[in-house]
């Protein structure tokens, strides 16, 4: 029994899920337990828009030091402003849309990559710059419109399936093909080990080019997809979207247990993570702090967690 309870709390993602159950409880005895229900499916509908742009954060970061991908929220952005012009509130559009936010997910993709490989800079750099350019297309596509969603998209990202909500069970099904992904197939050994050494990965064979470019491909997939999710769920497009899915989709990374690194992903942690963070939101909303604490609230969270992180690597 004590060493099944040391392999379980050894697990990186437990403590997200213990930090978003100790949140959840001191939230609903605060509101009186009257808003328990709502509350659990308002933290799986939001915390799952951030479960989507996380796994695509989380598998460019496992690649190593200095990848991570800026260009998500603009991504989202650009998304479904031009999935929501394309359907033109025609239901049978819809797949037409979720098409056209995937190929421009992978249009974004080779782009991040071609100026991180051709031009040899940061990702970082890299990955800012392709944001500009896709913000500025977005703002040029929207001309200032709120375009409305087709009912069915609509009536289905606003909806439950026996009390889950189906962004909810969406951001499952993603996140269960994302492990298949990294524990059953190659690729995911390849990103791992890219993450590890990507010298050593070079010199046993594994085309880290080819490798990272497919996950750079595979993170504006998924921002792509939020992104139209996110706006048939919010009825229309706006332009300013995607900006709290920045400093989110690294946050949920993070704080799930992803090693900054690289070389260890964890999707389980980003569902506890971005439960927790959800839940941390609506906990400072309901005793009236404003933005701008719950942003200083986040990074020392983040500093928190990387630096216990670091502790126990050093332990080890």
């Amino acid at each position: 029994m004590n060493a099944a309870r040391r392999h379980l709390f050894s697990r990186p993602w437990i403590w997200s899920f213990a930090a978003t159950i100790i949140v959840w409880i001191v939230t609903v005895l605060f509101t009186g337990g009257a808003s328990s229900l709502d509350l659990s499916q308002a933290a799986l509908t939001f915390a799952a828009f951030s479960v989507i742009v996380g796994i695509g954060q989380m598998f460019v970061i496992t690649l190593g030091p200095g990848n991570i991908d800026l260009s998500v929220p603009a991504t989202m952005t650009l998304s479904g402003t031009l999935a929501l012009k394309l359907m033109d509130v025609q239901d049978g559009m819809i797949i037409v849309g979720l098409l056209l936010s995937i190929l421009l997910g992978f249009a974004v993709g080779i782009g991040n990559y071609v100026l991180i490989k051709l031009l040899r800079i940061p990702p970082i750099i890299a990955t800012l710059s392709m944001s500009f350019i896709i913000q500025s297309t977005a703002i040029w596509a929207n001309r200032g419109l709120r375009i409305k969603p087709p009912d069915m998209l609509a009536d289905f990202t606003t909806s439950n399936l026996f009390g889950i909500p189906n962004i909810a069970i969406v951001a499952l099904i993603l996140s269960a093909l994302a492990w298949v992904l990294l524990e059953k197939t190659i690729y995911g050994r390849w990103i791992s080990a890219i993450g590890q050494s990507t010298f050593a990965a070079r010199m046993t064979g594994i085309p880290v080019d080819g490798t990272r470019l497919v996950t750079y491909i595979l993170c504006a997939v998924l921002a792509s997809i939020c992104g139209y999710l996110l706006a048939s769920f919010s009825g229309g497009a706006a332009l300013n979207m995607g900006s709290e899915y920045l400093l989110m989709s690294i946050a949920v990374v993070v704080i799930g247990g992803t090693a900054v690194a690289g070389g260890n992903s964890n999707i389980p942690g980003i569902w506890g993570a971005s439960l927790f963070m959800f839940l941390v939101v609506s906990m400072l909303n309901t005793y009236g702090f404003g933005a701008g604490f719950r942003l200083i609230l986040t990074g020392l969270i983040i500093i928190a967690v990387i630096f216990v992180a670091g502790g126990r690597q050093s332990n080890r």
